[in-house]
């Protein structure tokens, strides 16, 4: 193969859609190194040749082992690997590389490609791919698009030395939770984010994919660049192609004016795109042909517009095997954005974190909505109970709904009983319909203590049930339990649902 044949094919204009997204000016060039590690010399030759044209400084290798000694003494921004070595693999070559310095975008290259083998070597932590035999102008993209990466990450670690050095360091987003599901989607989502691996989000309504795609983000190369969010549910097909890829003037009515588009804001930074399996399949072969190549053609363009550089982070709250089975998702672009998949697990599988992310949020909205100088209202312990014994079918947002709706109407410095919590009163399932909750081990705990836990628990799921089906007539209450009122507000005392607060009693 020779890349400088390729090389004149360029037009100016074509050389200016490539260079003018990154603006990589020779200085830029001069400072980024290159290794080429291929054991054909002919190819590893033409790609020092290119590269040194194009001004970069450029090295190459024949061989796996000697390979592994140069990485072992020198530092390089940008290592191509030939995926199918004669002694080392590519794979292997790929770990050593990552290990020995974690921020090298390193690219593979194949002759012999497959789903299986670029999945296994981005989620190893390959940048990306290239496919032989491939041409000047695909490598001069793909150098061009890596350079950019590495410009903007240089940005971000001088911006949050400057950050750090004034205001201490910090992650910009809350995640809260201790819980073991939801540790290990974190501990995942921190350790693919210092990549720029496609990542695909999945989760039930209310879980919180927005915010791991925020957190992916902050703990990114590319955090000093935009997080550009999308959500392909809420436009209509046509609305959501002109906000994604930006139009030409003339392109519809009402296109009185050239308008870039959101894939073209999101350049150097990242791109989510929340409810991604609602997308059309038009508008996802385009968006597959923006993550390959990094080509944006605005509607009504006959050209490319512009060379973006964007990490994509999807999510959805389908099965997205499912989707793409019934032929809503196609196979080709879930592969390309689902390098690294990421479960974000339901409220009821995460009980631990009930109580954390609570009173995360009444002090949270008290700040919002009331005067700070006020003492912050508190959860009783029949409060906690309570949350963490709901089925919350709106996960997160639910939880966050109901704090802020109880912080408006409670008094300053109360005690939170069940009863101010609005889903006591809206929640009429009966006792034995209602969805359980994932089982908590109580095996740590001592016998007695684990058994008054689960009777206390039972009570208050009982007598809640029991008051809101009697309308708060506690006689009628007591009748339908076969119990005597005293025994009822014993009950109510002792986990702190106060009678005053209930409807007006009658003894009819």
């Amino acid at each position: 193969m020779s890349l400088t044949e390729d090389r004149s094919a360029l037009t100016a204009g074509a050389r200016k859609s490539v260079l003018e997204p990154s603006e990589l000016g020779a200085d830029a060039k001069a400072g980024i190194r290159v290794l080429v590690i291929d054991d054909e010399r002919t190819l590893r030759e033409s790609c020092r040749t290119f590269l040194e044209s194009e001004g970069y400084a450029a090295e190459v290798c024949g061989k796996g082992d000697e390979a592994k000694t140069i990485l072992g003494r020198r530092e390089f921004d940008i290592v191509l690997i030939d995926l199918y070595m004669s002694d080392v693999t590519g794979l292997e070559l790929l770990r050593t590389c990552i290990e020995r310095r974690p921020d090298t975008i390193v690219i593979i290259m194949t002759g012999n490609p497959s789903v299986q083998s670029s999945v296994e070597a981005l989620r190893a932590g390959a940048w990306d791919y290239l496919t032989k035999p491939f041409n000047a102008t695909q490598l001069q993209i793909l150098i061009g698009r890596a350079t950019h990466a590495i410009l903007v990450a240089r940005e971000t670690q001088a911006l949050n030395a400057a950050v750090a050095s004034e205001y201490g360091h910090s992650d910009h987003v809350t995640v809260l939770g201790s819980s073991a599901p939801f540790r290990r989607a974190i501990e995942l989502a921190r350790k693919v984010a210092r990549t720029d691996a496609s990542v695909f989000i999945d989760g039930e309504s209310g879980t919180g994919k927005e915010l791991i795609a925020q957190f992916i983000h902050n703990q990114s190369r590319r955090s000093s660049r935009q997080l550009v969010a999308i959500n392909c549910a809420a436009l209509p097909e046509s609305l959501l192609e002109s906000e994604m890829f930006g139009h030409r003037k003339g392109a519809f009515t009402g296109a009185v004016r050239d308008k870039p588009g959101l894939l073209e804001a999101a350049n150097g930074g990242t791109m989510f795109l929340d409810e991604v399996t609602e997308m059309s399949k038009p508008i996802q072969a385009k968006l597959l042909r923006v993550i390959q190549d990094g080509v944006v053609r605005r509607v009504g363009s006959e050209s490319v517009d512009a060379i973006v550089n964007v990490r994509f982070i999807a999510a959805t709250n389908r099965d997205p095997e499912e989707a793409t089975d019934n032929g809503d998702l196609r196979e080709d672009l879930y592969y390309r954005l689902r390098v690294v998949p990421i479960t974000v697990p339901p409220l009821r599988d995460r009980q631990p974190d009930i109580p954390i992310l609570a009173n995360h949020f009444l002090r949270h909205y008290w700040t919002r909505h009331r005067d700070p100088g006020l003492p912050i209202p508190e959860l009783s312990d029949a409060a906690i109970r309570a949350l963490t014994n709901y089925h919350w079918k709106g996960n997160v947002r639910e939880l966050q709904n109901i704090i802020e709706h109880t912080v408006v109407l409670v008094e300053p410095g109360a005690k939170i009983q069940p009863i101010d919590l609005p889903f006591i009163e809206n929640d009429p399932l009966p006792l034995f319909d209602r969805p359980q909750s994932a089982p908590v081990d109580m095996s740590d705990q001592p016998y007695h203590q684990a058994r008054e836990s689960v009777i206390a628990d039972f009570e208050l799921a009982y007598l809640t049930q029991l008051v809101n089906r009697a309308n708060g007539n506690m006689s009628k209450a007591a009748r339908m339990a076969g119990v005597d009122r005293t025994t009822l507000y014993r009950l109510m005392e002792k986990h702190g649902l106060q009678r005053g607060t209930m409807m007006v009693e009658s003894d009819a």
